[in-house]
């Protein structure tokens, strides 16, 4: 049985994109946008991680757009996975976060532009055009600028909290982090609903993405 061409090697000249989003209607409406759009559509969606690596691999997208947060794992943990395998596919973060330290970790998942869904239509494609065509919409110093004169979001954190923070980026779940320090789960729950309320966080996996951007930095978990 003769293979599938992927979309994105047909020959064609669109622009071959891939939504990553594990909600459908934000899917629906970014791809009619997209689709609308002259030399340019989308051919494969995905809503989790899993399911977006391996389609990813299968159609091999030129632009990829990930949401950061997702059922299991983040737009992080996609990007940093396809990097290997799919380095000529350019990945642009689409998501509701304005928060600096997820786009440092999206920078550093090597991501070439950092966009809110609160972005219009026309603004999305000519993003997507942009990135298709070997520019980078974010750098280093965009990030460093945001960043200036921010306090440290660690500074209030017990001992405890910082080693829950930092298996939280290892990837590991409740269960898994209260076997490690030996206490019980209903203690990690507790840590992690202290900790994201100190640094000003929502969902664990945006706690993820702020250690996936500070594994370079000189930040580390306390010792006790």
């Amino acid at each position: 049985m003769a293979a599938n061409v992927p979309p994105a090697a047909s020959g064609h000249t669109d622009i071959a994109v891939m939504i990553v989003d594990d909600h459908e209607v934000v899917r629906r409406g970014i791809a009619e946008v997209i689709d609308r759009s002259e030399g340019m559509g989308v051919i494969a969606e995905a809503g989790s991680v899993a399911e977006g690596i391996r389609r990813a691999n299968l159609v091999r997208p030129q632009v990829m757009l990930v949401d950061l947060q997702m059922p299991d794992g983040t737009g992080i943990d996609l990007m940093t996975a396809l990097r290997e395998t799919l380095p000529e596919t350019r990945a642009i973060v689409l998501t509701s976060f304005d928060d600096d330290d997820a786009l440092a970790a999206a920078l550093q998942a090597g991501a070439a532009a950092y966009v809110l869904k609160t972005v219009r239509g026309a603004e999305i494609a000519d993003v997507i055009r942009q990135v298709a065509a070997g520019r980078t919409l974010l750098d280093e110093r965009t990030v460093t600028r945001r960043r200036a004169g921010h306090d440290d979001p660690t500074s209030e954190l017990t001992p405890s909290e910082r080693k829950v923070l930092d298996l939280i980026g290892e990837g590991m779940s409740n269960r898994e982090i209260a076997e490690r320090l030996g206490v019980a789960e209903k203690t990690v729950k507790n840590h992690i609903t202290s900790l994201l309320a100190k640094m000003g966080l929502q969902r664990r996996t945006q706690a993820a993405a702020w250690v996936a951007g500070h594994k370079r930095s000189a930040w580390r978990p306390s010792e006790d």
